[in-house]
């Protein structure tokens, strides 16, 4: 479908501006969205003679042509909810958790088994925190490992983890707001330069392996070792049949598959170049893997009789219907993108308002983090705001001279998107962290905030240094160099806090 772009100077900004100011105020993402990109088309029926009806048709003709573009996008993400909701209910994560529970016997071995557990699901991060939650929430109780600790570390390697894995929801949903077909491959770009999500990783485990606590959560630590299992909380243990092999199997199935999958659609096994294969059409590739995952939990619970045809049936309806409210984020920045970018120019007015105001390129990356990290804790949702932000900075870079920041900059969207959701009380995976530790939501996010911030400023730092070297490299070094000196003299006063005592159940 062909749209006619038309220039309308200052207010062609005025759509995502909308949209971001009523996100802020109150805080609800969908009508934002929707009033901006309303608004915008508005704007341009008014500059070619049209009228309110004509507005609201043009505005469906946009919506209906960014779905027909992301059509694969929507069939991988309803396949891998699904997957997702048959995994959990067969039973698998509990047993690993059983499994788990006979081989980790110390508090270092636990909370290091969490973050490692964390790491390796990195398909979706609303499955990561339940999963990691209820299958290590026996396990670090019985080591007396606080539900506040407990809880940062499913957070820290869900969204962090998520943002940087390939083959994820969240790098389908990202790849999809650049707007040429090289989405996937920018994505693949951006990791090194993606420091909140590198540089919190790290954090995880330095604390992990170390147990050096600060802040409030060094007196959360403190606090549980004084109490008794009880007051730490009882865990009901979940009787089923389920096996290690039906957590494992599914998931590294969907994931070989994808990967092969990205590479057969974009004709690698007839001889196209790898890079270039899995960069065609990745999102269809990634349907192939989900499918995959999808049929090996048929054939691996149906037979057993661990679920009946019509509860397998069930979990893939309510899988696909766990989607429909990111789906509809998605759905409405793909058009608010759309009509900034190809109806009212407001990527040549921004692009010229840059050029003339002569702001130094060399702050962008910091200056977009920032304002990606309010927007995010302000909303509590990370893919509400790099679905305003990357339009804009991706319009932003357009120019020849701000082309090579593009990806820096788009870093640095993707870094403050996740940090201001990682610890906004009102984030959904900053929830379901609290519900998977079961642990009361307020201390999870007193204790988490220090960490986050903490990981923030560092992250700021490294952008500073990429605006004047170009490259994210330097940055990681220092960045890893100020973490682990900044961890040791914030927690000097309680060395070896968390390993003082013994197992309680030897």
């Amino acid at each position: 479908m062909e749209f006619a772009m038309i220039e309308t100077g200052w207010l062609s900004i005025l759509p995502p501006l909308i949209a971001i100011v009523l996100a802020l105020i109150t805080k609800e993402v969908y009508s934002s969205l929707f009033i901006g990109l309303f608004s915008g088309m508005i704007i341009y029926t008014c500059f070619t003679g049209g009228n309110i009806v004509s507005a609201t048709a043009l505005t469906f003709d946009m919506m209906y042509s960014k779905i027909a573009d992301n059509a694969y996008m929507i069939i991988f993400l309803a396949l891998l909810w699904a997957v997702v909701l048959l995994v959990s209910k067969s039973g698998g994560s509990m047993a690993y958790g059983r499994w788990a529970g006979q081989k980790i016997k110390s508090k270092r071995a636990a909370a290091f088994a969490t973050s490692l557990l964390g790491i390796l699901i990195f398909i979706d991060d609303g499955f990561n925190c339940l999963t990691v939650g209820t299958v290590m929430r026996p396990i670090t109780d019985r080591l007396k490992i606080s539900r506040e600790k407990l809880a940062y570390i499913i957070d820290a390697t869900a969204a962090p983890v998520c943002i940087i894995a390939p083959v994820s929801s969240w790098a389908v949903a990202v790849a999809s707001e650049v707007s040429d077909s090289t989405g996937f491959n920018v994505f693949l770009k951006t990791i090194p330069y993606n420091f909140y999500a590198l540089m919190t990783i790290l954090m995880v485990f330095l604390i992990s392996f170390t147990g050096r606590d600060f802040g409030p959560m060094k007196k959360a630590e403190e606090r549980v070792l004084k109490e008794t299992s009880d007051e730490q909380g009882k865990t009901t243990a979940d009787d089923t049949d389920g096996k290690v092999i039906d957590l494992v199997l599914p998931i590294l199935v969907l994931i070989i598959c994808a990967i092969l999958g990205m590479a057969y659609v974009g004709g690698f096994f007839d001889g196209v170049s790898f890079s270039e294969a899995i960069g065609y059409n990745p999102t269809a590739g990634l349907s192939l893997g989900a499918f995959a995952g999808l049929m090996t939990a048929m054939l691996l619970y149906l037979p057993r009789k661990l679920m009946k045809p019509k509860e397998f049936i069930d979990c893939i309806v309510n899988g696909i219907g766990n989607i429909v409210p990111p789906m509809l984020i998605l759905i409405l920045s793909w058009t608010l993108g759309g009509v900034c970018r190809q109806l009212i120019g407001t990527g040549v007015f921004i692009s010229g308002f840059v050029a003339d105001a002569n702001i130094s390129l060399k702050l962008l990356p910091v200056l977009i983090f920032v304002i990606a990290a309010l927007m995010s804790f302000s909303m509590g949702t990370s893919w509400g705001t790099f679905g305003i932000l990357i339009p804009i900075v991706t319009m932003i870079c357009e120019p020849e001279s701000a082309r090579m920041l593009l990806i820096p900059a788009l870093g640095a969207t993707l870094a403050g998107s996740v940090y201001g959701d990682h610890c906004s009380p009102i984030s959904d995976t900053t929830i379901l962290a609290s519900t998977g530790a079961d642990c009361k939501h307020i201390r999870h996010v007193e204790t988490q905030l220090p960490y986050a911030t903490l990981v923030a400023v560092i992250c700021a730092i490294g952008y500073l240094i990429v605006g004047l070297t170009d490259s994210p490299w330097i940055a990681i070094i220092v960045g890893s160099i100020l973490l682990t000196v900044a961890i040791l003299l914030l927690s000097r006063s309680n060395k070896d806090l968390s390993f003082r005592i013994k197992d309680q159940s030897s």
